[in-house]
């Protein structure tokens, strides 16, 4: 599985973990736990955006690793 970066964070409006992959412009999944969160990302949201993006024929960007800045 290709890995992106995430950030990850708690939403007191959602009451949610919030997952947001920077590299995949809208990316972003939720859940209950900080796992649920990242879980839905990688395993769902993640493979969801790629998919989409194939059949859209738009471009893929490849995980960049380490961010350097935030």
């Amino acid at each position: 599985m290709i890995k992106y970066g995430m950030i990850i964070y708690w939403s007191e409006e959602d009451q949610a973990y919030i997952v947001e992959v920077p590299e995949l412009p809208g990316c972003m999944a939720d859940g209950k736990s900080y796992e649920e969160a990242v879980k839905n990302a990688e395993k769902i949201i993640i493979e969801e955006w790629i998919e989409t993006a194939k059949e859209l024929g738009r471009p893929i960007p490849q995980p960049k690793g380490r961010l350097m800045y935030a």
